[in-house]
């Protein structure tokens, strides 16, 4: 699969703050125009939350369509089931035919893509040796003492949503 939109991941462990900066980023982007994919890991275990079992499309997956959708004023829902789970990957590959600038993915911290990492305490810096391309690192604490230039402390909002943008800005993938 060849990935012509550009990814960035937001990871860190539970309760660093992941979803609150992806939501943030989205915001900024999105004002500015730039059409913006997710797709987030749910972690937990189990079907995701919106899985709503008393709608049509409920009743598709129950009789054994892999994949429902439906559209309504200009939004399209799906659901697949793949009985082996999805790889992130397979995602992508759809993800990349939809009219999209960027995509933003919450959590597949094992993935290769460019990564802002999270860390909430002194106990996550595990994350920083286990980690591949780690663009950027948001601290709820002290500075580290690290190789990695971009380090914001999550206080420093402007600063770490003005990288983000500048991020796809440098590597020429929006205006």
């Amino acid at each position: 699969m060849e990935l012509t939109i550009p990814v960035l991941q937001i990871v860190g462990f539970q309760n660093s703050g992941k979803t609150t900066l992806l939501t943030k980023i989205i915001e900024g982007m999105s004002a500015s125009g730039i059409k913006v994919g997710t797709i987030k890991h749910h972690g937990h275990g189990g079907l995701p939350d919106s899985y709503d079992t008393d709608k049509d499309t409920a009743k598709h997956r129950q009789a054994g369509a892999t994949v429902t959708g439906v559209e309504g004023a200009g939004m399209l829902q799906l659901h697949a089931f793949n009985g082996e789970g999805w790889t992130l990957p397979e995602m992508l590959s759809f993800y990349n035919n939809l009219p999209l600038d960027i995509i933003l993915i919450e959590g597949f911290k094992r993935e290769v893509f460019p990564k802002v990492v999270l860390l909430r305490s002194e106990e996550d810096e595990v994350l920083l040796e286990q980690l591949e391309n780690i663009q950027a690192v948001i601290s709820w604490y002290k500075p580290l003492e690290t190789k990695i230039g971009n380090q914001f402390h999550i206080n420093d909002e402007n600063d770490y949503l003005k990288w983000v943008k500048s991020y796809f800005e440098r590597i020429d993938l929006i205006e």
